[in-house]
């Protein structure tokens, strides 16, 4: 098998570099959801991970190495629609590194006040990827401070590898993973994993609507318009319509070229469904990752008998559950 950026050897070391600071999170399972589905499915319970989400491997990971290839480090910063942003704010506190992290104005309100609990500045920017990335630049160019992106980074990726491994150590003959996808460290992360471990089980992206990651996938090339736009939709860690430059090679060698694409409806149902019959409480990307398990991924693969799904984070805002509050434009 043709060697990657991002091997497994670098998933290991970052599973020994980041294991004192978080959780191995369990793996969840119902039997009530295995009937609807008509397969067993193992939840990968990332949103019980530290900050919330899965985006912490991924930080801790690049955040500490950029501390060891530089003790003198002015510290780091970061762009996110929250998640990654709390994640790298955190590692940095871990470490005592100064932080800044630039979100989006109209990040839930639950996101800001965890990235400012870690000690972090917050900086707004406006709600485009161009502004994101040069609010961020212009940070990091008055500061000297490292830039940790949410994605497009092979440490991160191979933090976000460490899911996988955990995964497939407790559940070692899955079928299938399905992983939401946004800007696609986890899903690049969790893939090349995955097919170096056990390359009969399929890996699956699953998207919100307007991504169109499968017709990249298929065309092996990014397709997106260039700078990229943030996607409406209901799953405000998933607005990020580009796979970045670096995970998308990645994906195409190793990730399952057939995507899910799930509407804003359908993720609150595998939301709802999780909230009810599980009684763990997610976010909409990982209501987008249980709607496809329960709902989808028998079209694709009928035969898969047990599939992984992460819940790739739980940071919700309960004074505004989608269903009880009007879907908020982007």
């Amino acid at each position: 098998m043709s060697s990657t950026p991002v091997e497994l050897r670098d998933v290991r070391a970052a599973a020994l570099r980041i294991q004192h600071f978080l959780h191995t999170t369990p793996v969840l399972t119902s039997h009530s959801v295995d009937v609807l589905a008509g397969r067993q499915l193992f939840f990968k319970a990332e949103h019980l991970q530290k900050t919330g989400s899965f985006k912490a491997r991924g930080a801790c990971n690049a955040v500490f190495l950029e501390k060891e290839r530089n003790p003198d480090s002015a510290g780091v910063v970061t762009h996110s629609s929250g998640n990654h942003a709390q994640a790298v704010a955190y590692a940095a506190m871990c470490l005592g590194l100064p932080c800044t992290v630039v979100v989006p104005k109209g990040t839930p309100k639950v996101k800001c006040d965890a990235i400012c609990s870690y000690g972090a500045e917050l900086v707004f920017c406006n709600p485009t990827p161009v502004s994101r990335v040069k609010t961020c630049a212009s940070v990091a160019e008055e500061t000297g401070r490292t830039i940790i992106h949410s994605s497009d980074n092979y440490d991160v990726i191979a933090g976000q590898g460490t899911i996988a491994l955990e995964l497939l150590n407790e559940v070692p003959d899955l079928d299938a993973i399905v992983v939401p996808t946004s800007g696609g460290g986890m899903l690049a992360g969790v893939s090349v994993t995955t097919q170096k471990i056990q390359p009969k089980c399929q890996v699956y992206a699953v998207e919100p609507v307007g991504k169109n990651l499968q017709r990249c996938l298929e065309a092996k090339q990014r397709l997106w318009s260039d700078p990229p736009t943030f996607l409406n939709t209901v799953a405000d860690s998933m607005r990020l319509q580009a796979v970045g430059h670096l995970a998308f090679p990645i994906i195409c060698e190793y990730t399952n070229t057939r995507v899910f694409t799930v509407t804003d409806d359908q993720m609150i149902e595998g939301m709802k469904l999780t909230f009810e019959r599980m009684k763990q409480v997610i976010e909409a990307a990982s209501g987008a990752g249980v709607y496809a398990a329960v709902k989808l991924i028998g079209e694709v693969q009928p035969k898969a008998r047990k599939v992984g799904v992460i819940l790739c984070g739980g940071n919700v805002d309960l004074d505004k559950l989608p269903w009880v509050m009007p879907i908020t434009s982007y």
